[in-house]
């Protein structure tokens, strides 16, 4: 009885760690493109209210960049979709992980910057 007990926990909890993965990626993927578009636009209204006001800042500059590595994310998160091998997907959704929160803490420190400009 308790051997049966213990087979079916580890098969609910091998079963219950695919969907928590893939929704990650599937987290990571979703609003990293997002973001792309954010950044993009972010770029587009600044450059329009730096030339009005005649301010110089880099901020559309690190928006590029971070435009960039959401990017990356998200194409990372798509291939660990996509991949049939575990270990790849393990790799890739790290990478991605780590890739996404470097460009949510660099799109932190552009409104940091941009708020400093205007104010």
């Amino acid at each position: 009885m308790k051997k049966g007990l213990i087979t079916s926990h580890l098969a609910e909890t091998s079963r219950s760690k695919v969907p928590l993965e893939e929704d990650i990626s599937v987290h990571i993927f979703t609003t990293s493109a997002t973001m792309v578009g954010v950044c993009l636009t972010v770029i587009g209204v600044l450059r329009v209210i730096l030339q009005l006001r005649s301010f110089r800042t880099w901020a559309d500059d690190l928006l590029s960049a971070d435009a960039l590595l959401f990017l990356s994310a998200c194409g990372l998160a798509y291939w660990a979709l996509r991949t049939r091998s575990v270990k790849r997907r393990h790799l890739a959704e790290k990478i991605a992980d780590v890739i996404f929160l470097l460009a949510l803490t660099l799109m932190t420190c552009v409104c940091a910057l941009i708020t400093y400009t205007f104010v």
